[in-house]
């Protein structure tokens, strides 16, 4: 038990930066997805 202390100290740093992150880039991602979608209409309506 004494040594799971220290482990999840060290861990749980890196884990909450990586959820922060991952939820953050979610967000541009969709909108990301959006905008391709919007471009491929816009490109299929051309030809």
């Amino acid at each position: 038990m004494e040594e799971l202390i220290p482990l999840v100290g060290n861990l749980g740093f890196p884990i909450a930066v990586s959820i922060y992150l991952l939820v953050r880039i979610e967000g541009k991602l969709e909108n990301l997805t959006v905008s391709i979608r919007e471009l491929a209409e816009a490109i299929g309506k051309m030809f």
